[in-house]
C-alpha cells in the first residue's frame, strides 16, 4: 500500500488506514455490526473522513481475517463469527476489548491448556542450551517484577518466557502460538482480569518449569506447565465468572 499522504489530509495513509481498522474491526467483533450488514465503501469514506483507497485497503484487510466478504452488487458483507479468522492476533484482541470478554478469555485459555503443557514437555528434549538459559532469565525477572508489583514489567516477561517454551518445543505449528498467547496475557493485563499482583505460586511454578526444561525432565515441565495454565482457568472463574 501506498505511504504517500492522502489528498488533502495531513496523515500518511497507513495511519489512516491503521485507524480505521482500529475502530470498524472492533465493532464488527464487537457485534455493533452484526453477521449479513452490509457495509458500503462510500459510507466508510464518510465514516471515518478517509480516501476509496484507505478505505478499500482496510476492507482488504478485514476480508484476509474473514470478518466480511466483498462480493459485486452487493457490497461489503459481516461474515458469520464462526468463519472469522479467531488466530488473528487483531481479531483476538477486538474480541477482548468487547462485552464477550470473560468468555473468550477462558475459551483462549483452554486452547492454552491443552498446547502449552505439550509444548513445555517436549521443550524439555528439544530445547537448546541457550533457549533453557533464557527461559531461567526470564522466569527470575518474572519474579523480581512480581516482588515489585510492577504487572507491566511482569507481563513483558511473562509473554516472552511463554513464547520460549513454545519456540523452544521444535514445533513450528506450537510456535506460531506465540502470537496468540500473547494477546490472551496482554488482554488479561490491559483489561484487569488478573489479580492485581501477581500470583506468587504462579510465579513459583514458572521458575520450576524453566528448572525442569533445563534438567530435561519433560514429564515434570509438562506437570508444571498444566498447573499454571489450570491456575489461569481458575483465576477467571473468580474474576470474569
Amino acid at each position: 500500500m501506498s505511504q504517500h499522504p492522502e489528498p488533502g489530509v495531513g496523515t500518511d495513509a497507513g495511519g489512516l488506514h491503521a485507524r480505521v481498522l482500529a475502530k470498524l474491526g472492533p465493532a464488527i467483533a464487537s457485534g455493533a455490526h452484526p453477521p449479513g450488514t452490509v457495509l458500503r465503501l462510500d459510507e466508510l469514506e464518510r465514516r471515518y473522513g478517509v480516501s476509496r483507497t484507505v478505505a478499500r485497503e482496510a476492507v482488504r484487510v478485514l476480508e484476509a481475517m474473514h470478518l466480511v466478504q466483498t462480493r459485486r452488487r452487493v457490497g461489503i458483507t459481516v461474515r458469520p463469527a464462526e468463519e472469522w479468522n479467531v488466530f488473528d492476533p487483531a481479531v483476538i484482541r477486538w474480541r477482548l476489548a468487547g462485552s464477550d470478554r470473560p468468555r473468550q478469555l477462558r475459551s483462549l485459555t483452554m486452547l492454552r491448556t491443552a498446547v502449552e503443557p505439550v509444548a513445555a514437555g517436549l521443550a524439555a528434549r528439544s530445547a537448546t542450551p541457550e533457549q533453557c538459559r533464557r527461559l531461567t532469565v526470564l522466569a527470575g525477572e518474572m519474579a523480581a517484577a512480581g516482588r515489585a508489583g510492577d504487572l507491566r514489567e511482569y507481563l513483558v516477561h511473562d509473554v516472552a518466557f511463554h513464547r520460549e517454551v513454545l519456540d523452544g518445543s521444535g514445533n513450528e505449528m506450537f510456535a506460531r502460538l506465540g502470537d496468540v498467547v500473547a494477546e490472551v496475557l496482554t488482554g488479561r493485563t490491559e483489561h484487569h482480569v488478573m489479580f492485581s499482583t501477581p500470583d506468587p505460586e504462579a510465579v513459583t511454578l514458572h521458575v520450576r518449569v524453566a528448572e525442569a526444561v533445563r534438567a530435561r525432565d519433560a514429564g515434570e515441565a509438562e506437570r508444571l506447565m498444566r498447573e499454571i495454565c489450570v491456575g489461569a482457568l481458575r483465576e477467571l472463574d473468580i474474576l470474569a465468572p
